[in-house]
C-alpha cells in the first residue's frame, strides 16, 4: 500500500499529468470514433440506429485531484474507473439496452462492470446506464489497457443530468433540500417524456426509417447523374436532374426509386456498349 500511496503523491505533482493522463485521451479519441462509425454503418444501409451522437472526455485534472482527496484513492489507475469517459445518447429508453448489448458483443473492449440508474435510480432522480470497460491502446510508450465509463442515456435523461451537474458545481455537492426535491420532480417528468416516446416508438423509427431510405435513393440517384455528365452525355444528365428535382418537389419516394432504376438500365447499356467497342478496337488493332 505504501507504494501505492507514493504514487498517488508523486502524481500530484502537476508536471506528471501529461504522461499519465496521455493514454487516456487516446482511449477518449478511438472511442468516439469507433461509435460514431457504428452509427454512420447503420445509417449507410438505411437501418435504424440506436445511437443518436457521441461525446467524450477525459476527466480534468482538477476533478481527479478533487475526487483523490474526497476518496482517499491510491491508486488512479485501479480504483478511478471514470478519467476517460465517453456518452452516448439516444431517442429512447429501449435503445440504451440495445446499445448495451452491442457494447458487450464487441471484441475490442471488454465490460467489466455496469451500473443500471434506470431500473435503479438514484435518490436525487439521476437516470443513466454505465458500462466500465476495459480498452486496449497502443502507443509509442507501449500496449496499455485503460478503465473507461461509458454513460448511455435519452436526450432526456442527459438535459437533466446537465442540468444536476450545473447546479452541484454551484453548491459543491450540496444542493438545498427544496431545489433536490423540483429536480426529483424534473426527473420523474422527463422519464414520463420518455416512457410516453417509447409508446409511439415503432410509428418513429418507421417514420425516420423512411426518411433515411429516400436519401439514401437521392443520394445514389445524383451518383448515376453525375455519371452521365462524366459520360459527356450532358443533355441526359440535366433532364434526369429536372425529374429528380420534380420528384423531391413532390416528396414521391415511388418517382426516386424508379429514377433511379431507369438510370441503372440506361448506364448498364453505356458499360455494354463501352466493352463492347472495347473488343471491336482490339480485334482490328
Amino acid at each position: 500500500m505504501a507504494g501505492k500511496t507514493k504514487r498517488v503523491n508523486d502524481i500530484m505533482e502537476y508536471e506528471k499529468w501529461d504522461e499519465i493522463l496521455a493514454p487516456y485521451n487516446h482511449a477518449v479519441e478511438e472511442l468516439k470514433v469507433k461509435f460514431k462509425n457504428i452509427r454512420k454503418e447503420f445509417m449507410a444501409k438505411g437501418d435504424y440506429c440506436p445511437i443518436e451522437f457521441v461525446t467524450g472526455r477525459r476527466k480534468k485534472i482538477s476533478s481527479i485531484i478533487s475526487k483523490i482527496k474526497r476518496l482517499n484513492v491510491q491508486d488512479i489507475e485501479t480504483e478511478l474507473d471514470d478519467i476517460a469517459g465517453i456518452r452516448i445518447m439516444c431517442q429512447f429508453v429501449e435503445d440504451i439496452y440495445a446499445i448495451v448489448d452491442l457494447i458487450k458483443s464487441r471484441n475490442d473492449m471488454t465490460v467489466i462492470a455496469e451500473k443500471d440508474y434506470i431500473t435503479n435510480y438514484k435518490e436525487s432522480g439521476y437516470r443513466s446506464y454505465h458500462v466500465i470497460i476495459k480498452y486496449p491502446i497502443n502507443s509509442i510508450a507501449g500496449a496499455k489497457d485503460i478503465i473507461c465509463e461509458i454513460q448511455i442515456r435519452t436526450l432526456a435523461m442527459n438535459f437533466w443530468a446537465t442540468i444536476e451537474h450545473s447546479l452541484k458545481y454551484k453548491y459543491d455537492h450540496y444542493i438545498p433540500d427544496t431545489l433536490a426535491e423540483r429536480l426529483r420532480r424534473a426527473a420523474d417528468a422527463a422519464f414520463m417524456l420518455d416512457q410516453e416516446m417509447s409508446e409511439i416508438r415503432e410509428d418513429i423509427m418507421n417514420a425516420q426509417s423512411m426518411y433515411q431510405v429516400k436519401a439514401i435513393a437521392i443520394r445514389d440517384t445524383l451518383n448515376r447523374i453525375q455519371e452521365l455528365y462524366d459520360l459527356g452525355e450532358t443533355n441526359k444528365a440535366m433532364l434526369y436532374q429536372r425529374k429528380l428535382d420534380l420528384s423531391q418537389n413532390d416528396h414521391e419516394m415511388k418517382e426516386v426509386l424508379e429514377l433511379k432504376a431507369e438510370l441503372d438500365v440506361l448506364l448498364d447499356q453505356y458499360r455494354v456498349d463501352g466493352v463492347n467497342r472495347y473488343v471491336h478496337d482490339k480485334q482490328y488493332e
